[in-house]
């Protein structure tokens, strides 16, 4: 029979003389390994019990808590329930997360990604297996992100910074516009792009600055202040402001979270669009910015009406207006017409009346020879058509003016009303419009059309 002893030093040799000599083992002669091993009249539990008191000790001495690491082993099953190995350099657990595509920061689980999970640990009973059953996740560090961006949001929150009352509105069409963003980043180009394409009147200025990295935020905020001081630093004043950036991490939008941006905006005095990020993604910023834009484009779109929409409007407006005049001067116009045709006929039918009574007298006249009657009657006719001139004059005077006002009113609503307000039309040499500077090239000769005339013009 095998001695206590003799189990002792049979054990270290399988467990620690894998390729060593026995002599090179140490020994713990002190410790009885097997003096706690009950005598085998006990009753022994299944294997399904043991499970079951596993179970309930981890859950009860471990339960629910947050957990870091590097995912593994990542598998998606077309049930929706995903399956990943979570490890750091001593250890790994094996996790599940069961109705992943509705669980809170499953998009963040990625191979080799750090992330931080909340989670239950549990025994998975038909493998004896330890498991870990994820409710949610995030990226390591994000919790102390969140946490630190909640804090500055109850607090700016308190102070009034959020309140719509303060928000100032947006100018409906802005000439200058300030770009606060990388000059390196996607950001800039479709804003760009975009502005060019809706509003090519619009003048963009770019002020440069780093949008990811230790201090950016002093970057931000200064140049937020600079553009609201822009006669002092020497820049174009601007209309509004556009500042914000491209996707990324929390970690890499986290400057727009900062309190020093935030607290830039706030004291803007010209209207600010945060635009950070993607849709998804809420900074400090979009809280205390007069507008939110889930994406820089949308930004740029939410800037400037739409060139193409605009002549549509005018090109209708101009359609209405016309048809209400036409509309308006149609009754007038008949009515003219009625009176015209109306004077004319009761001109005809006294001329006539006033004819066969001239004929009658005359036919008295030569019957009766009455001389002073005849030229009482001649005297009679001469004042009833110099009545009837002056009626007639009357009438038509009065159907003058209503046709002249109503030119009038065709002035003031046509083009020429805008050239005496002062606008202007700038044509080049061949005789198209110049809608912009650019289109002007040094040396060019220009005709700018006023309402008195025309002034002959080089550029340089």
């Amino acid at each position: 029979m095998t001695t206590g002893r003799a189990r002792q030093e049979k054990f270290f040799h399988l467990v620690f003389n894998v390729g060593r000599p026995v002599s090179d083992v140490q020994f713990f002669p002190q410790m009885d390994l097997f003096s706690d091993i009950p005598k085998k009249e006990t009753k022994a539990l299944s294997v399904t019990q043991v499970v079951r008191k596993m179970k309930r000790a981890i859950e009860s001495e471990v339960g629910r808590l947050w957990i870091e690491g590097e995912v593994s082993n990542l598998k998606k099953q077309s049930s929706g329930h995903w399956y990943f190995s979570l490890k750091d350099e001593g250890a790994q657990l094996q996790c599940a997360m069961f109705g992943a595509r509705n669980r809170e920061g499953s998009e963040c689980l990625e191979v080799g990604a750090q992330v931080g999970v909340f989670a239950e640990a549990t025994v998975y009973a038909a493998r004896g297996q330890l498991q870990i059953i994820v409710e949610k996740a995030e990226r390591s560090g994000q919790g102390d992100l969140q946490a630190r961006f909640e804090a500055l949001k109850r607090k700016l929150q308190a102070e009034g910074l959020f309140d719509s009352s303060r928000k100032k509105p947006l100018p409906v069409f802005p000439r200058t516009i300030g770009i606060v963003t990388s000059p390196t980043g996607a950001a800039l180009q479709d804003i760009l792009n975009i502005l060019t394409r809706r509003a090519p009147w619009v003048q963009p200025v770019l002020f440069p600055v780093r949008v990811q990295g230790k201090g950016v935020e002093r970057e931000i905020a200064e140049a937020i202040t600079k553009l609201n001081n822009a006669e002092k630093f020497g820049f174009p004043v601007c209309d509004l402001l556009i500042v914000g950036r491209g996707g990324g991490s929390i970690e890499d939008l986290w400057c727009f979270n900062e309190e020093a941006v935030a607290r830039a905006i706030a004291a803007s005095n010209i209207p600010v669009i945060s635009a950070v990020g993607h849709e998804i993604d809420f900074t400090i910023a979009d809280f205390v910015a007069d507008l939110r834009a889930p994406t820089p484009s949308a930004a740029a779109e939410l800037a400037v009406p739409d060139e193409a929409e605009l002549r549509a409007v005018l090109e209708n407006a101009s359609k209405r207006i016309t048809r209400s005049l036409q509309t308006a001067l149609r009754e007038p116009t008949q009515q003219l017409d009625s009176l015209r045709s109306a004077l004319a006929q009761a001109a005809s039918d006294s001329l006539r009346a006033r004819s066969q009574s001239l004929r009658e007298t005359r036919l008295r006249h030569l019957s009766l020879h009455p001389l002073r009657l005849l030229e009482r009657r001649f005297d009679m006719l001469v004042s009833l058509r110099k009545n009837l001139a002056q009626l007639t004059t009357h009438r038509i005077s009065r159907e003058a003016e209503k046709l002249s006002r109503l030119k009038t009113l065709i002035r003031t609503l046509g083009p020429e009303s805008a050239f005496k307000r002062g606008f202007s039309i700038t044509l080049s040499h061949d005789g198209k419009i110049l809608r912009s500077a650019k289109q002007a090239e040094s040396g060019a000769t220009l005709s700018t059309k006023f309402i008195d005339g025309e002034v002959i013009s080089t550029v340089q």
